[in-house]
């Protein structure tokens, strides 16, 4: 079974840390979403008519999107694909858009999951990274989305913020356990180069905390959340029993996905492809039916590499049978050999047939990926 991600780039306004493509040009939103529901349909081969398990609306932000949006976009999807009834279907949302009237407008939709970037409670924090709600909007809009009946709420945190402490963290943390989400990720800010946070840093207006600061945050993260009955499934990703995102699951699992919209990725298998990240671009080249966008055809060792990557990353790790039959005898032996310190320091462990990093291991992830990862000589 496959995903279709659609990406919505439009934002009131971007926050200082964002990397990903968005926009504020929020007068194009119509035009766009013509364009998107028109991709759709001139994709809808690209799956190969394999049942659709997880759509995912994000962004930018998709809660900036009106009820006519909705309404197209899913008429489009249901016309062309085959979603099964108990698809996961998620939109990305931020809290101030999230008033009791939108909220009963989502529910009218086929969406039962719904991801809310919270990031902080904290609002001098949430200031400073020029984020449009603060906590008492956030904890009303989780408090509202659950009254509504959203029976499964994702929330985003960030940590490593500028000015960040141990005790700031833990307040975070012991919000986010009272709130009860069914799903939490965390992640660890970025400095991104060109982004107004750069380049505030590279002014020394703000500072970025230090290396052991950071291991005791993500270290606090983890016991914290899994005292609290989190599965932590995914380097950044925490639920409750069985309620881990089916869709981004499918990307660290090697399932196909289309990703439709302007920079979205989509994947078959065998081929990576990218439409570009320009919002004219992309929708001039749909309406002309000459889509924008570059593709990258996958070598046995790329689809290695990426499988490392990939499946290390969660609690289910790396299954060695599939390793074998998929990649041969030769880069099976070769990454057994290179895993074996790692096994030897107790970073990774085995478990039957599954190879998988130890709590301790997951400190160092990218180091020990990096160490299995085909390189050509």
């Amino acid at each position: 079974m496959a995903g279709i991600y659609l990406h919505i780039p439009f934002c009131k306004r971007r926050c200082i840390y964002c990397d990903f493509f968005s926009t504020t040009q929020s007068g194009q939103t119509d035009r766009y979403i013509e364009a998107l529901c028109a991709e759709l349909e001139q994709r809808k081969d690209y799956l190969e008519d394999e049942e659709i398990e997880t759509v995912y609306m994000g962004g930018g932000t998709p809660s900036q999107l009106q009820e006519k949006h909705f309404e197209a976009l899913f008429d489009t999807l249901y016309h062309h694909y085959s979603i099964r009834l108990d698809a996961e279907i998620t939109i990305e949302a931020n809290p101030d858009d999230l008033h009791p009237t939108y909220i009963r407008m989502l529910r009218h939709f086929p969406f039962n999951r719904l991801s809310m970037g919270i990031q902080t409670f904290n609002d001098a924090t949430l200031s400073v990274l020029q984020r449009r709600h603060n906590a008492r909007q956030a904890l009303e809009a989780f408090w509202n989305c659950r009254e509504a009946g959203f029976g499964n709420i994702s929330i985003d945190l960030m940590y490593g913020l500028p000015g960040e402490t141990l005790a700031t963290w833990q307040a975070d943390l012991k919000q986010a356990v009272t709130l009860h989400p069914e799903h939490i990720s965390a992640y660890h800010l970025i400095y991104e180069e060109g982004t107004p946070l750069w380049k505030l840093r590279e002014q020394h207006r703000v500072n970025e905390i230090d290396e052991d600061l950071s291991v005791n945050l993500f270290t606090e993260l983890i016991h914290t959340l899994k005292n609290a009955g989190y599965e932590h499934y995914e380097i950044s990703n925490f639920c409750l029993p069985d309620k881990y995102s089916r869709h981004n699951s499918s990307y660290w699992t090697g399932k196909t996905y289309l990703g439709c919209g302007a920079s979205a990725h989509s994947y078959n298998g065998t081929s990576r492809q990218w439409n570009i990240a320009s919002l004219e671009k992309y929708i001039t080249g749909i309406e002309n039916h000459k889509p924008d966008f570059e593709k990258e055809e996958l070598d046995l060792y790329t689809r290695y590499n990426d499988f490392i990557i990939t499946s290390l990353r969660t609690m289910w790790g790396m299954s060695l049978t599939r390793l074998k039959t998929g990649f041969g005898e030769k880069l099976y032996d070769y990454c057994i050999h290179l895993a074996t310190p790692h096994l030897q320091q107790h970073t990774l462990q085995q478990t039957g047939d599954f190879l998988k990093l130890t709590e301790q291991g997951i400190f160092i992830s990218d180091s020990i990926m990096s160490d299995l990862l085909w390189v050509d000589d």
